[in-house]
């Protein structure tokens, strides 16, 4: 089957991929079906044992560990990167991270440590890896991209710090776009559903609200990596050339929505 955009002889460098049932590694699939030659970031031995097969099975054999709390470790993998490729096309930013217990009560318990925390790793992570990523894009028209969710802008329940968090990543799009809009590299975020991943894993009563997902949106469903995944593919190619700033929902347009559809029919007046 023909790819809906060719991406081939494109470069991408994937931060976020944790198992097969991550966000980013569907939007890694999509790249890859497009020809994109890709390259992998992981946290931590465990999950680096998960990941290098997921590389090997899209033909990649860069997978490097990296703390993106360190700017040393950041700058280490983007420089091992020039080594390899001279170049780079995309980054894909898909990490978020909060204390499990900030995640749950009221958000004003948050500890200061757990704000600065998920706000270190979550939002100022895309700030140091742009700061990187972008001189190897220029003149390539580069794209940054990175993962939000609808708690950044309306209150979700056990969502907490994280809604802040990502409120903040997206301010960091707008200006992150501004920044290197003169140097040709467009800077985006995709608002997606709840989807099931390990990260969602952490948010209290997450099955409820798949449930209410699926009951509010207009397609009736929940959203999926393949939808993720092709929105990603279409704000990565040149069909999104004049797209910067933006966040794309990608929710079953449920963030159109004021409230659940009734189970029933209103009563004729």
């Amino acid at each position: 089957m023909e790819p809906i955009v060719s991406l081939k002889g494109k470069t991408a460098l994937i931060f976020g991929v944790a198992n097969d049932r991550s966000i980013a590694w569907g939007i890694a699939q999509e790249l890859h079906n497009a020809g994109c030659k890709l390259g992998f970031s992981y946290a931590g031995e465990a999950l680096g044992k998960r990941v290098a097969p997921l590389a090997e099975s899209v033909g990649s054999d860069f997978v490097e560990q990296c703390d993106v709390a360190d700017d040393a470790q950041i700058e280490r993998v983007f420089n091992l990167w020039k080594e390899k490729y001279g170049s780079l096309d995309i980054l894909i930013h898909a990490v978020a991270f909060a204390d499990r217990n900030d995640l749950k009560n009221e958000y004003y318990g948050t500890s200061r440590a757990g704000f600065h925390l998920a706000m270190d790793i979550s939002v100022f992570s895309l700030v140091a890896m742009a700061k990187c990523a972008a001189p190897l894009m220029q003149g390539r028209d580069g794209h940054i991209l990175t993962l939000s969710y609808y708690g950044a802008e309306k209150v979700v329940k056990n969502y907490n710090i994280m809604g802040v968090a990502k409120a903040a990543l997206e301010a960091s799009v707008r200006y992150l776009a501004a920044d290197f809009g003169p140097k040709g590299v467009r800077v985006n975020a995709i608002s997606a559903g709840p989807i099931k991943t390990l990260a969602a894993s952490g948010i209290g009563d997450f099955r409820s609200m798949l449930k209410h997902h699926e009951k509010t949106a207009p397609l009736q469903r929940n959203t999926s990596q393949e939808d993720v995944g092709k929105s990603a593919l279409y704000l990565c190619s040149p069909l999104a050339s004049g797209v910067t700033g933006e966040i794309l929902h990608v929710d079953c347009g449920y963030n159109i929505m004021s409230s659940p559809a009734p189970d029933d029919k209103p009563e004729q007046v």
